[in-house]
């Protein structure tokens, strides 16, 4: 599934931050690599693994590989992710309204208490 690929692609830190620099723009692999503290290996590694889990889009033109961010990936996993969302305000949702039945109903004793006494 390439939700599952692109999950464990942005679960390293460095490769959420390469997605953040070529979201806008396309920047040369070695531009890239320019960033980070480690090595161009670990860096082309890093692309490797976004690329192929559908979140980059590689470029060549002649030795240089330029990467920019595929949206479409992108949107893949935003769908995925946004289901979580979307469950978790009904949950909210559903909650809330009863709580809110409960606090009418304790009103509701409370003033029948009262007229009571």
């Amino acid at each position: 599934m390439a939700v599952d690929a692109a999950l464990k692609a942005i679960a390293e830190p460095r490769r959420r931050e390469i997605l953040r620099l070529v979201w806008h723009r396309e920047l040369a692999a070695g531009s890239i690599a320019a960033r980070f503290d480690v090595t161009r290996p670990a860096i082309s590694q890093h692309l490797r693994i976004l690329k192929d889990s559908g979140l980059l889009t590689e470029r060549r033109e002649g030795t240089r590989r330029f990467y920019r961010a595929r949206p479409e990936g992108v949107e893949d996993l935003r769908e995925f992710l946004e289901e979580f969302w979307e469950t978790s305000l009904r949950r909210l949702k559903v909650e809330a309204e009863a709580a809110e039945r409960r606090l009418r109903r304790a009103e509701r004793r409370a003033i029948e208490r009262r007229k009571r006494q």
